[in-house]
C-alpha cells in the first residue's frame, strides 16, 4: 500500500503541475503579468510571470497529503510546507510590486533560522565543532543556496532541469542508502513538480517561474540536501547541485572582488554567457542536464564508500568541463 500512495503522489505531483500551470499560464496572461525584456534579458518577448504559484502549490499538496498519510513525518513536514509557503507569498509579493533586496533577505533568513529552530535535524556527523557555530555555518550555506537558486533561474527551462535532476538524485541516494524517513518521497515529488513545469518552461518557454517558484525551490532542495548530509550522506549532497554552486558562486565572487552590487541582475554567469554567444537555452539547459546526470552518478558512487575524495575530483572534471565549454562558445562569437 506504501508503494502505491507513493507512486500516486509522484504521479499526482507530475500531472498536477502541469495542469495546474496550464490554467495559471491563461490566468496570468488575462491579468497581464508579464516579465518584460530590458537590457538583462535572455527574452525577447513579454513573457507570462509567476508559474512557479503552479509548481509548489502542487509540491506542498503532495507533501501535506504525504504527512497525513504518514507516509512522512508530520513533525517536520508540516512546519516546513507552512515557512515554505510563506516564502512563496512573499517572494509573489515581490514578483508583483518589487519588495528591493533587504525585505526578502529577511524573510528568506527568518524561514531558514525557524527551520533549524524547530525542525529536527541531526548533524552530530560533525562532531568536532561546537554546536552553534556548526548551526550558524549551516544556516549561511542553506540562505546562500536559496539566493544561487534564485540567481541562476535566467534561461528557458534551467531551473527546473536544476530541481528535477537535484532532487531526483537526492530521492534515489535516500533510497539507495536506505534513509527510511519518507527524505526519498518529498524528494520524488519535488523532482515530479519541476517536471510537470519544465513541459511549459523548455525552450522556447511559454511563462517562466518568477520569484514565486525559484526561492521556495531553492529553500526545499536546501532543506533535502541538508537531510542527506544529516544522514551521513554529506558527499552526495555537494555533488548534486554542483554545478549550480560553482557557477554562481564564482560570478559572484568575481563580481565582489570588483566591487560590484552582487544582487543585481546581470549577464556574467558562464551558462549566460553562452547564450549571449549565440547557444540556444535548449543546448544550455541541456548541457546542464547531462552535467548533473553524471553528478546524480556520482553522487551514488560516493555512498559510505573509500573513495568519495577521487569521486569529488572526478565531479569538479565534470563541472570545470562544462563551464569551459561554455566560456570557449562565448570566445568563439
Amino acid at each position: 500500500m506504501d508503494l502505491i500512495v507513493a507512486t500516486l503522489l509522484i504521479v499526482g505531483a507530475l500531472v498536477g503541475t502541469w495542469a495546474a500551470t496550464g490554467v495559471l499560464l491563461r490566468l496570468l496572461r488575462v491579468r497581464a503579468i508579464l516579465d518584460h525584456p530590458n537590457e538583462r534579458s535572455s527574452h525577447a518577448a513579454p513573457t507570462p510571470r509567476g508559474g512557479g504559484l503552479a509548481v509548489i502549490g502542487v509540491t506542498l499538496a503532495c507533501w501535506a497529503v504525504a504527512a497525513a498519510w504518514g507516509a512522512v513525518s508530520g513533525s517536520a513536514v508540516w512546519p516546513l510546507i507552512g515557512l515554505a509557503f510563506g516564502l512563496a507569498m512573499v517572494s509573489w509579493a515581490d514578483d508583483l510590486r518589487g519588495l528591493g533586496p533587504l525585505p526578502r533577505l529577511a524573510a528568506q533568513a527568518a524561514a531558514v533560522a525557524v527551520a533549524l529552530a524547530v525542525l529536527p535535524l541531526e548533524l552530530s556527523f560533525i562532531c568536532v565543532i561546537d554546536p552553534v557555530i556548526v548551526i550558524g555555518g549551516v544556516g549561511l550555506a542553506w540562505l546562500w543556496f536559496v539566493n544561487l537558486f534564485n540567481f541562476m533561474d535566467g534561461i528557458d527551462g534551467l531551473a527546473s532541469v536544476e530541481c528535477a535532476t537535484v532532487a531526483g538524485g537526492a530521492a534515489l541516494v535516500g533510497l539507495v542508502g536506505g534513509i527510511g524517513d519518507g527524505t526519498p518521497l518529498l524528494a520524488a515529488i519535488l523532482a515530479a513538480s519541476a517536471l510537470g513545469f519544465l513541459v511549459w518552461n523548455w525552450h522556447p518557454a511559454k511563462l517562466f517561474l518568477g520569484d514565486v517558484g525559484s526561492v521556495p525551490m531553492g529553500y526545499l532542495l536546501g532543506w533535502l540536501l541538508l537531510l542527506l548530509a544529516a544522514h551521513g550522506d554529506w558527499a552526495a549532497a555537494v555533488i548534486l547541485p554542483g554545478y549550480f554552486l560553482v557557477d554562481a558562486s564564482v560570478t559572484l565572487a568575481r563580481r565582489g572582488f570588483r566591487g560590484e552590487a552582487v544582487w543585481r541582475a546581470h549577464h556574467e554567469h558562464f551558462y549566460q554567457q553562452a547564450v549571449e554567444a549565440g547557444a540556444s537555452h535548449a543546448t544550455v539547459s541541456s548541457a546542464v542536464l547531462v552535467t548533473n546526470l553524471a553528478l546524480v552518478g556520482c553522487a551514488l558512487l560516493s555512498l559510505g564508500g573509500p573513495t568519495r575524495q577521487a569521486i569529488m575530483a572526478a565531479c569538479a572534471l565534470v563541472i570545470v568541463g562544462v563551464l569551459l565549454w561554455y566560456l570557449r562558445r562565448a570566445d568563439a562569437a
